[in-house]
């Protein structure tokens, strides 16, 4: 059975460690998996973490922590459990599939 899941990430590092979990513990092929801010604007996020959080003087520009992030995945197994274990492992503050 084919779906999609969605999971929602208030972090681009959370969005972005789990697409790591997806692919290299779940044997997610990387073409299945699909990262876009939840909403319409350009986000990185509620919020800063990681590489987006450093203690350096700020860059030009600013961080639009304007939403969340999504990570979605097209899952052709017929277990998805595994894959939203996945992604609140990493972080999912929200899980829905479609």
């Amino acid at each position: 059975m084919e779906s999609t899941i969605i999971g929602e990430f208030d972090t681009r590092r959370g969005a972005e460690l789990a697409v790591e979990h997806l692919v290299q513990q779940c044997g997610v092929a990387r073409s299945d998996v699909f990262v876009q801010s939840a909403g319409g604007a350009n986000t990185v996020g509620t919020r800063a973490a990681g590489a987006d959080a450093k203690v350096a003087p700020e860059a030009e520009g600013h961080q639009k922590l304007e939403g969340s992030i999504e990570v979605s995945v097209d899952f052709h197994g017929d277990d998805p459990r595994k894959i939203a274990a996945a992604l609140k492992e990493a972080g999912a503050t929200g899980i829905r599939t479609k």
